[in-house]
């Protein structure tokens, strides 16, 4: 008879704790929202480069499948697909296409959030592989423009983003570990920290203005280096959810396109994203 109580005990306790979750499928909003300033991000716009006759067009969209959550916790499991091109302009609207990266994966997060604060954790497996296009071909001499000819660069790794938030502000570290990477002298480790922090105007509840910044190091046959991507602009829409953001952004360190992974790079960009 004690037994059959304790049972019943158990059966009704299971009840009421998966009664407080609910299951959503294709939710309509991410469980964690894409970090500013961080590169592998989910994002739709044109970067204009202001200091040379560059332009990045970014195309790329992040889907949670599924949601479990409760009053103050959320899990998710979604997935990540972009491209990050570079061109060139030549004048009369013409944009060879110099250099395009592909990155797509798998990802899943948790989340403990109150009224101001949240403490979550976003784990991916994802692939990024890079490609020279037809723009960086001298038809002309049959040659690659600057020497630089095409080769295998593709690289799958883990990730693991830790953040916690307090109101607008966010503080995240990344730490990614690459277990397969083509060419082998690309360090298998890769280690970030960042911020970002969306303004509170009270007049225009739609218009947020915005700053972020992202320091990644990575080494290159064991010597490694630092690239900065600090972002300013203006949100409008949802600080915490989808919008246009109209923004500048500065990037020094080592090229953010894989097939030009060892070169250094430094310029300002004027741009404008369609965020998620």
């Amino acid at each position: 008879m004690r037994l059959l109580l304790s049972v019943l005990i158990i059966i009704e306790f299971s009840i009421s704790v998966t009664a407080q979750w609910e299951n959503n499928w294709f939710a309509s909003e991410l469980n964690i929202q894409p970090f500013t300033a961080n590169l592998y991000e989910p994002r739709a716009g044109f970067m204009f480069a202001l200091t040379e006759k560059k332009l990045r067009l970014d195309i790329g969209t992040s889907k949670d499948f599924f949601h479990y959550q409760s009053k103050n916790n959320s899990f998710s499991f979604g997935a990540d697909l972009f491209t990050y091109t570079r061109l060139r302009s030549e004048g009369s609207f013409k944009f060879p296409v110099e250099t395009i990266d592909y990155f797509f994966g798998l990802n899943c997060g948790y989340k403990i959030h109150s009224n101001k604060e949240e403490i979550a954790l976003r784990f991916r497996i994802s692939h990024i592989s890079t490609h020279l296009v037809d723009g960086s071909f001298d038809n002309s001499g049959g040659i690659w423009k600057d020497g630089r000819e095409p080769f295998v660069y593709s690289r799958e790794f883990l990730e693991i983003a830790p953040y916690y938030r307090v109101s607008r502000f966010r503080v995240y570290s990344i730490i990614t570990y690459n277990f397969h990477v083509i060419p082998e002298i690309i360090d298998n480790g890769m280690f970030q920290v960042g911020f970002d922090y969306y303004f509170v105007d009270k007049g225009r509840r739609m218009i947020h203005p915005f700053v972020a910044y992202d320091f990644k190091l990575t080494g290159i046959d064991g010597i490694y280096s630092g690239t900065s991507i600090a972002k300013a602009g203006i949100k409008f829409g949802y600080p915490l959810l989808d919008g246009l953001s109209v923004l500048i952004s500065y990037i020094s360190g080592k090229s953010i396109h894989g097939m030009l992974f060892d070169t250094s790079e430094s310029y300002f960009n004027l741009g404008f994203n369609m965020d998620i």
